[in-house]
Parts: structure tokens; C-alpha cells; sequence
């Protein structure tokens, strides 16, 4: 994946809409659509940060973005990774497929940027 400083991308022109200039979407806003859209997702414990996140939550601001890491491929093609925890009993190939679906639907909706890939990457079982 590429280098994350200044990455943005590009929004396409609505089909039937008049090309008025470029728009460009920064990383971090298809971060926090997709971090808000796996927290939705029905088993999902928790997307997983990183001390720095934790900190800030500690001091009640609310990082969506936590635990989402978004890159470009060679080809152009965006790429969406989520690191998160699963509830204990959930099965985890329906619950990372309906996360997969969850989250490419919202940033299609919100951005119109179409993603190649939502790789869900399973790193705990919480239990109750």
C-alpha cells in the first residue's frame, strides 16, 4: 500500500451531472465512514487502535477511524483494511462477510468511490 501523508482520492462526477471541477476525498474521511460502518456490524466487540488512540479516548473523544488502515494499490485501486475483535459465539466468516458488505456499501454511498478490496483482519474474541 502507498505512503498515507497527503493520499487522497478522487470522487467521480455523478452520472447525468455537469463536471464543475475535481473533487478529492482525504484518506482519513474513508477511515471514519468505514470505522462508523464495522461498528455497526452485529458481533463486532471493537475495531482495534493503537496507543495513541487509546490515549485520546481515555480523554472521551471518540476516534472512529481506530483500527482502519486505508492505501492504494499499484493499480489505483482502493484497498480498505480492518483490524478488529469479534463477540465470543458470533460466527466469524458470516460476521467478516457482513462487515466486508457493511462497509463497502457505506463508503459506495457516501463517497461514490468504489473499493477493490475490505480485507477484515480478526484479532481477538472478547467474552462476556
Amino acid at each position: 500500500m502507498a505512503e498515507k501523508a497527503g493520499q487522497s482520492f478522487v470522487q467521480p462526477t455523478p452520472s447525468g451531472k455537469e463536471e464543475l471541477g475535481k473533487i478529492e476525498v482525504a484518506a482519513e474521511v474513508l477511515e471514519i465512514v468505514a470505522g462508523i460502518a464495522a461498528t455497526e456490524v452485529e458481533g463486532i466487540a471493537e475495531t482495534r487502535g493503537n496507543f495513541a488512540s487509546g490515549v485520546v479516548e481515555r480523554f472521551g473523544k471518540k476516534v472512529h477511524n481506530k483500527g482502519i488502515k486505508s492505501g492504494v494499490a499499484d493499480n489505483g485501486d482502493v484497498i480498505i483494511d480492518v483490524f478488529c475483535s469479534i463477540k465470543y459465539g458470533f460466527s466469524i466468516p458470516k460476521v467478516a462477510k457482513d462487515m466486508q458488505a457493511q462497509i463497502r456499501q457505506s463508503i459506495q454511498t457516501m463517497t461514490a468511490i468504489e473499493t477493490a478490496e475490505v480485507n477484515v483482519h480478526i484479532t481477538d474474541i472478547h467474552f462476556d
